[in-house]
C-alpha cells in the first residue's frame, strides 16, 4: 500500500490527465469551462494547468472569435501542444508520413498522394453516409459529428452566423496532415458531398489551430448562396 504522499501524487496525476483529456475532447478551453466540466474549482484547474504548461502538454492562447468581437480583453484558453497530442495516440505518424513520402517519390508525385487521400476518406465515408441517411438537413451536421467522434475526432456541431460549424477537437492524423495537406482537402470535399452543400475550412489542427473548424452555410435561404464561399468571421 502506498504512502499518503504517493497516493496524493497519483491522484494529482489522474486529475491532471482528466484536464488534458477534456481539452483534447472539447478543444481549447477556458479555466471556467474546464472547472464546470470536471467539477473542480477554478483554483484547482489553474494549478493543474500550470503543471501541464510546465510539462509542455498545454499552452495558453488568446481565444479565437468568429464573427463580431465583443468589448473587453479576449479570454485566455488552454490548448494541447504537439507534445500533448503525442501523449495520446499518434505513435504511427512517422510511419504514415514515410509511406506517403515514398509514394510521392516513386514517380507518383503529389497527385498520387491526393488520390490516396481521396480513397482513404471515401472508404471512411460509407460509415458517415449511413449515419446521416434519413436525417433532416438541419440535423446532418450533428449526425456527422457523432459519426466522426466514433472515429476518434471528438467532433461537435454548433450554430454559427448564417450556418453551422463542424468542429473536430482531435485529429488522429494531424502530424501527417501537416506534411500532406491533401488529407485535409479530401476530407473537406467528402464533407461537402455528404452534407449536400459547399463547405469551407476555417481552421485545422494540422496548421497550428486548436481545432479543425468547417463552416457549413445554410442552404434554405438565398443568403447562404452568397456567403458559402467566404469566411463568415
Amino acid at each position: 500500500m502506498g504512502t499518503p504522499q504517493e497516493e496524493l501524487a497519483t491522484g494529482e496525476r489522474s486529475t491532471r490527465n482528466r484536464v488534458a483529456r477534456s481539452i483534447l475532447d472539447h478543444g481549447p478551453s477556458t479555466v471556467t469551462e474546464l472547472a464546470g466540466r470536471l467539477g473542480l474549482t477554478p483554483a484547482a484547474v489553474r494549478r493543474h494547468l500550470d503543471a501541464l504548461v510546465a510539462d509542455d502538454v498545454v499552452e495558453a492562447r488568446e481565444q479565437r472569435v468568429y464573427g463580431a468581437r465583443t468589448r473587453g480583453r479576449p479570454a485566455k484558453v488552454f490548448a494541447l501542444t504537439d507534445c500533448g497530442r503525442d501523449a495520446f495516440d499518434q505513435s504511427y505518424d512517422k510511419l504514415a508520413a514515410d509511406a506517403l513520402r515514398w509514394i510521392a517519390e516513386q514517380g507518383g508525385g503529389q497527385e498520387a498522394v491526393a488520390a490516396f487521400a481521396r480513397a482513404r476518406i471515401t472508404a471512411q465515408a460509407s460509415v458517415y453516409r449511413r449515419a446521416i441517411e434519413g436525417v433532416s438537413p438541419d440535423k446532418r451536421a450533428e449526425a456527422l459529428a457523432k459519426a466522426l467522434s466514433q472515429d476518434g475526432y471528438a467532433a461537435t456541431a454548433r450554430t454559427a452566423p448564417v450556418g453551422e460549424q463542424l468542429c473536430q477537437h482531435h485529429c488522429p492524423v494531424a502530424h501527417v496532415a501537416e506534411q500532406f495537406p491533401q488529407l485535409c482537402e479530401a476530407e473537406t470535399e467528402i464533407f461537402a458531398e455528404l452534407l449536400g452543400t459547399h463547405v469551407q475550412r476555417l481552421a485545422t489542427i494540422a496548421h497550428g489551430d486548436g481545432v479543425c473548424t468547417t463552416f457549413i452555410p445554410k442552404t434554405s435561404t438565398d443568403a447562404s448562396a452568397s456567403t458559402a464561399g467566404r469566411n463568415p468571421a
